[in-house]
């Protein structure tokens, strides 16, 4: 496999640097600290760009905090926007498409173009061979951002990547905190990383045709449970040897006629797709306090669009009939990919 090289002078280059802090203020133009950067954007950009080029920079400290989501606490770790998030920035636009050719088609999450709506209608797809996807094995790492290896990590890096420089920043990076920080921009890539050896282990050596992952929750489909459950016993023995992970206790080995494949916010049938129940839910919440407001605010409008682009991937003329018409009935508000049903 060959190795990269002389790649670090792209990063701190100062259109890269520039690049990199226009795409980390997207969506945050109204937090204090880029108003501040706003002001005087240069100044600062010839900051990093020059931290970076006497490899002065380190890591800053996180700011931690707890978030629910669905019931499930997770620690989350913020970073200050300047320096760090945008060195974070600085580096991805340079080493992503080097990764990107590592991951398997079936690999999602912060890839480009294989978002939630694509792995939809990958699985879809594969549901389409009856015979050979009548039994599912769902599987997900216990802890798995916090069990990352650093040194398994820095050496899969190291497969790709040989610039001793971009490899010092990564390490800068990889060893701020235990495990791999949530909420770090480069951690949701280095998590993609850290499995794509994996991935190529399930399809090229297992040679498991349908088999599909976003982040550390996996999807193996097959013919049959029996053969499933050898596949999971050869994971599990995989994981802990060569990554250091443990599998979560509730794995599933079911038919899928049964039981549906609860996977990326929906149920996946072989002959339909259902919206996952906790969304729905959600949404029918939405649904009880637009019905029972005067006007529709525009962070309603853009919760309702939210929804609806969970609805028009699934079959889902029922909840669209009885819950978004009578909406546009009451507020005149008539959004016409609403009224476009599966």
């Amino acid at each position: 496999m060959k190795r990269i090289d002389n790649i670090y002078s792209r990063i701190y280059d100062i259109v890269n640097v520039r690049r990199a802090y226009m795409n980390a203020r997207k969506k945050k133009t109204h937090y204090t600290e880029v108003k501040k950067i706003d002001k005087n954007p240069e100044a600062y950009l010839q900051q990093i760009h020059q931290m970076l080029k006497d490899r002065t920079f380190r890591n800053a400290p996180y700011e931690v905090f707890t978030k629910t989501d669905h019931k499930k606490k997770r620690e989350i770790f913020k970073l200050p926007f300047f320096p760090d998030r945008i060195i974070h920035h600085c580096i991805l636009q340079i080493v992503e498409p080097i990764w990107n050719s590592l991951f398997v088609r079936d690999t999602y999450s912060s890839i480009k173009k294989r978002g939630i709506h694509d792995g939809v209608q990958r699985l879809k797809l594969a549901l389409e061979d009856k015979l050979n996807t009548l039994c599912c094995l769902k599987i997900d790492v216990r802890k798995f951002y916090p069990s990352i290896d650093h040194d398994i990590l820095k050496a899969i890096i190291r497969r790709k990547i040989k610039d001793p420089f971009v490899l010092w920043l990564m390490d800068e990076i990889i060893d701020s905190t235990k495990g791999i920080p949530i909420g770090n921009y480069l951690s949701q890539f280095f998590g993609n990383l850290y499995l794509t050896y994996f991935d190529h282990w399930v399809k090229q050596i297992l040679k498991i045709r349908y088999y599909l992952r976003y982040c550390d929750d996996m999807v193996f489909l097959y013919a049959n449970k029996t053969k499933l459950h050898l596949i999971l016993n050869k994971v599990k023995i995989y994981l802990l040897e060569h990554l250091k992970l443990d599998l979560k206790s509730n794995f599933q080995v079911f038919p899928v006629a049964s039981r549906g494949i609860d996977f990326l916010g929906y149920v996946f049938f072989q002959s339909h797709t259902l919206v996952r129940k906790s969304i729905v839910q959600d949404f029918k919440k939405l649904v009880k306090e637009i019905m029972a407001s005067e006007t529709l605010s525009k962070s309603q409008i853009c919760a309702l669009s939210s929804y609806h682009g969970w609805l028009i991937h699934a079959d889902s003329y029922y909840l669209s009939t009885k819950y978004l018409l009578p909406i546009t009935q009451k507020h005149g508000y008539i959004n016409k990919a609403f009224l476009r049903y599966k």
